[in-house]
């Protein structure tokens, strides 16, 4: 019962995924053509290197932007996403520590990073905050790329460089985080006050999360629980610098430097990331695996019934008793010589079945010459060419537990 309580909600999770990207796609797709159609193509001028700062309530990130800028000496002032969103409904669900669209968010931000201002890098902080907009800050350095590779070798070639990102994010946990969002609300309502006997109007807004403890958790949680996970994504694609900013100020700095530098040392020269540019790197090939996955069993089924239905027989009736019996060490090693496997597609169609539940397969052809019969005339040994398919199937095995 536990495993399929475990599975059920795997495969809720991987469906949940599935949409978010989709709606991803759906977004980004739309505002590149809105931006493509207002600027032109060969006017979508980004930063080469953008910081992209993240972390939780309280960690320090207008501190730590001001040392970015004056370490990497950026000149463009910082882009604060709470800053670009304006709209009565957008302070609205700030004021109460919630998210804000992602569409307006997406749309707001890659505009004020084409202003030109921004040319020679920028802080961007609080972006991406959801899975969809991690999903589009992936799709977004892809478009980079592309674009990169478009203009390479044009007069336009300047404003095209390498995309550069750095994902820095900042953790607090929820006692030091709680505590510093009610500092900070103390010390502006005083500021405030001096600033009502003075007539100063210069001073900065209170947020409603800095007046009470409780939505200063609420806030915090959010960023655990929809900010953090979604963030931990881009592992997968970019240099990710995770910070503990529960020190010193000082030790901080010191360790983003560290962690700046380390990504410097890993980073291609222009010239040589040109050469290989034209190589997808895994990650981008894997981003709509599932759905073409989806898409190929479909045609499958649609258009190769026939041959579609003998493979699943073959596997319900010769594989898997054989996976079952290596259910332990999750490795199943099995040959087949059935003729089935002469047309290739049957290959991979045994490949993406396995794949959909969860296994993963190989395939691989051997040619094994046979003796066939002896020629009368010169009594040689004739042969024939046999054809042996070797599947190896790999699975999370079983872990036998020992006592207590």
């Amino acid at each position: 019962m536990a495993e399929n309580t475990t599975q059920t909600k795997e495969n809720h999770r991987e469906k949940t995924l599935d949409l978010e990207i989709k709606d991803a796609q759906l977004i980004f797709e739309n505002l590149w053509d809105e931006l493509e159609t207002d600027y032109g193509r060969e006017h979508l001028r980004f930063p080469n290197e953008i910081f992209w700062l993240n972390g939780a309530p309280g960690a320090g990130k207008g501190t730590q932007t001001r040392f970015i800028m004056e370490y990497c000496g950026l000149t463009a002032p910082p882009i604060v996403v709470s800053d670009l969103l304006h709209t009565p409904e957008a302070k609205r669900l700030k004021d109460a520590g919630m998210m804000v669209g992602d569409r307006e968010v997406t749309g707001l931000l890659l505009r004020t990073l084409l202003d030109p201002v921004n040319r020679t890098g920028v802080v961007v902080d609080g972006f991406p905050r959801t899975k969809v907009q991690v999903e589009c800050l992936k799709l977004f350095y892809q478009k980079l790329i592309e674009l990169r590779r478009e203009f390479r070798d044009t007069r336009h070639e300047e404003h095209f460089l390498k995309p550069i990102f750095h994902i820095i994010v900042l953790y607090v946990d929820e006692s030091v985080s709680v505590h510093r969002q009610l500092q900070r609300g103390r010390r502006l309502l005083a500021e405030h006050q001096r600033a009502d006997e003075t007539g100063d109007s210069r001073v900065e807004e209170v947020r409603k999360t800095d007046l009470s403890v409780e939505a200063a958790r609420n806030r915090y949680r959010t960023f655990k629980e929809i900010t953090y996970e979604s963030l931990t994504s881009l592992r997968e694609v970019f240099h990710y610098h995770f910070v503990n900013a529960q020190e010193s100020i000082e030790n901080v700095q010191g360790r983003i430097v560290e962690e700046l530098k380390y990504q410097s040392s890993l980073e291609l020269d222009q010239n040589t990331y040109d050469m290989l540019s034209g190589i997808p790197v895994a990650s981008s090939i894997v981003v709509h695996a599932r759905q073409e996955l989806v898409k190929r069993l479909d045609e499958y089924a649609l258009h190769q019934q026939e041959l579609f239905s003998r493979v699943c027989e073959l596997i319900d009736a010769k594989f898997m008793p054989i996976i079952l019996r290596h259910s332990i060490s999750g490795l199943a090693i099995i040959n087949s010589e059935d003729p089935a496997f002469e047309n290739p597609l049957a290959l991979a169609m045994m490949i993406d079945i396995f794949s959909e539940r969860g296994y993963h397969a190989v395939a691989d052809v051997n040619k094994v010459d046979v003796p066939d019969r002896i020629d009368p005339d010169t009594w040689k040994i004739i042969t024939r060419v046999k054809h042996i398919y070797r599947f190896q199937v790999r699975f999370s095995g079983s872990v036998i537990r020992r006592g207590r």
